[in-house]
């Protein structure tokens, strides 16, 4: 086969560069007919036969330097003169198709050439046709034009940001152009043209906010900072790239929330506190959703936050301690009243629950349930929760309003549901309240009482209050009340026990004797009164000791007469009445079955009871409500003088009545039983530290003490030293002799 006849450089570039012609008139929307088959054919293997003829007749290099001067040439000659000529949205319009236009060209004269491709820019590591193509309009048309182009996309913005409807297609276009010339790199957009919108967003909304805050109020404010970052939002998914998101919020936020938060929380009427003040929870809601964006930004909000609940907690505080102070002053004026400020007091618990609904409901629902809004309403409720209401403490108030629930007749009237619902509400609120240990001695004397005067509502919300303490408080608060609980029940089997002795001993006492044995370490200390019975009720006593001492050979009775009730019979001149009291006012009554009158010494004698009690005693039944023994002279206070008889002529409407003993103070008693409790606490909390630590500072000593114990209570930093000072005369710690801040275990 013949050899075929070079082509010449020149010819064959003649024959392509007609080929360019074509595609260029086409491209510019001039007539001219589509490439066919065939010439698309010739003009592909023109360039292969140019490209694999033998040196000196390869001119691949030639080519390829012909391929950028073709681009070249166009763009100089058609591209740039159309553009130049252009501004503002045309100029975008004309970008555009240009660009468009460009990428066609590209994709043609690539396949014209491909065979370059293929191999000479392979083999030479050049650029590929299509990045040629690319690079031709980055070097001619983007460097030219970029910065019109810019300030267009720029004034659109600006347009839509004023309201202004645009041609958001068109814009996105041009942005894709921007990210294309980058070649796979962000540095195009980057720093053509995003770096400019920053600024100018940041100058837009520098201008908005300075506005809005001087006009708007904080509401306002906020839905106008909300429906901007809404609509920047939008701007990105609609046309920008999503790596400008974060950046172009930040300016927004900058601009909008960072310079003016503190103005804008601050705001007179409508600020933080003023929303807090009046419920405003959909633009408080608004308010965390805004400022949770910046750093740090929820920190104020939340100072506000606690600093209202905790000025709400005060106001309640101060209302409370007024109203019973008031009442105090009426029932001084008027004489004593049933009301003594403890419905007062019972209503401020109520309000304190209310109030920890309320503003629980406020961090779930307005504040996301955030950790730092949780923080703020502990810190707010421990402040004012641990303030003393009217001479109480919380923690008394709250026990005080648990018995109240619990006990029969109590002036909380609630369904059952609603009772153990208020009692899960009193739990949480004793997590802020630091003396629990003074909460639990209150509970278990009132418990005690319910318990003893059969005055507990249900066994069950007894028991449900109990579970959820053990919970909150762990075993060791909950563990003596338990054990009261436990106590009575066994205490019933014992009586039952006992009657069924006494069935098989064929015994008959003259009065119903009903006894509840009791476990010392469980229920609080009482008052051991030695006192002379009458003869029935010894003889009881005495037959139930020789029935317990055969059952439980090693435990001894303590019988705690004051806790005791007994119903006599009284044989007024009217109508027998039965009447319920204390076994001390039972025996009492009793002496003067067998006598007319008895005076005071004479009482004092055979009852063998102190003078503070037997004042007491006889106070009760001469001077209260029902005066069933009279005394001469007539008066309302016991005299040593005074003489006592039965006074037959008593009557009252009822069959039964119930005459109570005046109540006791057991606030001091209480107090004075937390307090010796808190020393035995502080000694085992050093020594066990000292044992497991051997030698500490007195600082660390002094931490750790108060580490281990403010779950309970929160140890005073000087009884937690004179404990220091009593072990160590104890022989438990001894000083170091050269540092007298450090101590020492002594085993």
């Amino acid at each position: 086969m013949a050899d075929r006849k070079p082509i010449e450089l020149a010819e064959g570039w003649s024959f392509m560069e007609k080929g360019i012609q074509k595609l260029i008139r086409l491209l510019e929307g001039e007539p001219e007919d589509q490439f066919n088959a065939e010439q698309y054919m010739h003009l592909y293997t023109t360039i292969y036969n140019m490209c694999t003829q033998k040196p000196p007749h390869d001119y691949s290099e030639q080519l390829y330097g012909k391929y950028r001067e073709a681009f070249n040439n166009y763009i100089k000659d058609r591209v740039l003169p159309s553009l130049l000529e252009h501004r503002d949205d045309v100029l975008l319009k004309e970008l555009y198709q240009r660009w468009n236009n460009h990428k066609l060209m590209v994709r043609w004269l690539s396949r014209f050439f491909n065979y370059l491709d293929r191999y000479y820019v392979l083999r030479h590591s050049l650029h590929p046709l299509k990045d040629v193509g690319l690079l031709c309009f980055k070097e001619l048309v983007y460097s030219s034009i970029k910065r019109p182009a810019r300030d267009a996309v720029l004034a659109l913005v600006e347009k839509e940001r004023e309201g202004e409807l645009v041609d958001r297609a068109l814009v996105k276009n041009i942005l894709g152009i921007f990210i294309e010339l980058g070649m796979g790199a962000m540095e195009c957009y980057e720093r053509d043209f995003e770096e400019a919108l920053l600024a100018e967003t940041s100058a837009f909304y520098r201008r908005k906010a300075s506005e809005w805050i001087e006009q708007d109020s904080c509401p306002d404010y906020m839905l106008k900072a909300e429906e901007c970052l809404r609509l920047e939002e939008e701007r990105v998914d609609t046309y920008l790239h999503a790596s400008t998101r974060p950046k172009l919020l930040r300016e927004v936020e900058a601009e909008l929330l960072s310079n003016y938060e503190q103005r804008l929380l601050t705001k007179e009427h409508s600020g933080c506190a003023a929303l807090l003040k009046d419920d405003k929870t959909e633009d408080l809601a608004r308010m965390y959703r805004l400022f949770q964006r910046i750093p740090k930004g929820l920190d104020p909000v939340a100072d506000i936050f606690k600093e209202h609940v905790d000025s709400e907690g005060m106001k309640l505080v101060k209302e409370v301690t007024e109203a019973v102070e008031l009442s105090k002053e009426k029932a001084a004026k008027s004489g004593p009243s049933r009301d003594t400020g403890s419905s007062s007091e019972q209503q401020y618990v109520r309000c304190v629950i209310e109030l920890h609904d309320k503003y629980l409901a406020y961090v779930g629902t307005c504040f996301a349930n955030s950790s730092l809004f949780h923080k703020s309403l502990k810190e707010a409720f421990e402040n004012f929760v641990n303030k003393s209401v009217a001479g109480s403490t919380s923690a008394e108030l709250m026990a005080s309003f648990c018995d109240n629930l619990l006990k029969k007749g109590g002036s909380e009237k609630l369904s059952d549901e609603a009772i153990e619902e208020t009692l899960e509400k009193v739990v949480k609120l004793l997590a802020y309240v630091s003396d629990k240990d003074m909460f639990a001695e209150f509970y278990r004397k009132k418990l005690s009482r319910r318990l003893l005067q059969d005055k507990s509502a249900s066994d069950d919300h007894e028991r449900s209050l109990l579970s959820r303490l053990k919970q909150q408080c762990g075993a060791q608060f909950t563990s003596k009340m338990e054990g009261m609980v436990t106590d009575l029940q066994l205490a019933k089997e014992k009586q039952q026990h006992f009657d069924d002795w006494l069935k098989d001993k064929g015994k008959k006492l003259s009065i119903d004797l009903s006894v509840t044995v009791l476990t010392t370490g469980f229920w609080p200390t009482y008052k051991s009164i030695e006192v002379a019975l009458p003869r029935e009720m010894v003889e009881g006593v005495e037959v139930y000791r020789s029935y317990y001492d055969m059952d439980s050979k090693h435990r001894k009775l303590t019988w705690i007469y004051t806790l005791g009730t007994a119903v006599l019979r009284g044989n007024f001149d009217s109508k027998p009445i039965e009447m319920q009291m204390n076994t001390l006012q039972a025996a009492l009554c009793m002496l003067l079955n067998d006598v007319d009158e008895l005076s005071y010494q004479e009482v004092q004698e055979r009852l063998r009871l102190p003078d503070d009690d037997l004042q007491r005693l006889l106070h009760s039944l001469v001077c209260a409500k029902y005066k069933i023994i009279k005394k001469e002279p007539e008066g309302k206070t016991i005299s040593k003088s005074d003489k006592f008889s039965f006074n037959n002529r008593f009557t009252d409407k009822m069959r039964r009545i119930k005459i109570p003993l005046p109540p006791l103070d057991e606030k001091k008693k209480v107090m004075e039983d937390v307090d010796k409790d808190r020393r035995y606490a502080i000694d085992a909390a050093i020594v066990r530290i000292m044992k497991s630590r051997k030698v500490l500072q007195h600082q660390t000593l002094v931490m750790e003490v108060i580490q281990q114990l403010q779950r309970m209570f929160k140890p005073d930093l000087k009884l937690i030293k004179k404990r220091i000072e009593d072990l160590i005369q104890r022989e438990y710690l001894e000083r170091d002799k050269d540092n007298p801040t450090l101590f020492k275990y002594l085993a």
